[in-house]
């Protein structure tokens, strides 16, 4: 498995569009063969700032997700641009 976690943090006036966006990106995403989970959360204390967590069955499966025509459209061309920073980290479960 691949675990990725992202953070977006908007730029001003853009939370509520960014937002939408990810609600659609969740329910195409959790559709994906190799997305095991894909939840996204909403800042309490900074309402312009999101946080992803991803787990995906292997890295072929975290490229098809990257490679998806729906992946392409929300978050490149409509998230991205809307945001002031971006980060993202990747993790591997450990496991007795």
């Amino acid at each position: 498995m691949i675990v990725l976690v992202a953070r977006y943090v908007t730029r001003p006036g853009m939370t509520d569009r960014v937002e939408a966006a990810l609600r659609e990106m969740i329910t195409l995403s959790r559709q994906e063969e190799g997305c095991l989970r894909y939840e996204v959360n909403r800042s309490v204390e900074r309402e312009n700032e999101f946080l992803l967590y991803e787990v995906y069955r292997d890295e072929a499966a975290l490229e098809a997700h990257r490679q998806a025509p729906h992946f392409r459209r929300i978050v490149e061309e409509t998230i991205v641009p809307m945001l002031e920073q971006r980060e993202r980290q990747f993790y591997r479960p450990v496991t007795p």
